[in-house]
């Protein structure tokens, strides 16, 4: 297994349950909508998927976030930034599901950091 896979998958979406359903119906993914959160989540496989998020002046229309496992926020930053990187959002908490963080390619393409509680 690789060592710091991509693990989660956003799409900006103007109306979520809708994207999501378009999904679904043409993907047959699984999908889960967290009214609470306004945000739905989508499975596409065993191991891989991801959600739809509110289009915002951060995640424009056409915005899509790929979120890659790793077990050190700091050390990892640290090595993007040595590189020609930038964080653009330092570790932040996702109540009772893990952590992520957002960070700019030397391209300025964003990118996002996830760790879950559960991975050890």
């Amino acid at each position: 297994m690789y060592k710091h896979p991509i693990v989660h998958i956003e799409f900006s979406a103007n109306d979520r349950e809708k994207s999501a359903q378009f999904y679904h119906d043409i993907f047959d993914w699984e999908i889960q909508h967290m009214p609470e959160m306004n945000y739905s989540t989508f499975m596409c496989d065993k191991k891989l998927g991801g959600g739809f998020n509110p289009v915002t002046e951060e995640s424009p229309v056409g915005t899509v976030t790929v979120y890659i496992q790793v077990d050190d926020f700091e050390s990892t930053l640290a090595q993007i930034e040595a590189r020609g990187g930038k964080t653009i959002l330092p570790k932040t908490e996702i109540p009772g599901v893990g952590w992520f963080a957002f960070f700019a390619d030397p391209t300025g393409n964003q990118v996002a950091l996830y760790k879950g509680k559960d991975q050890s």
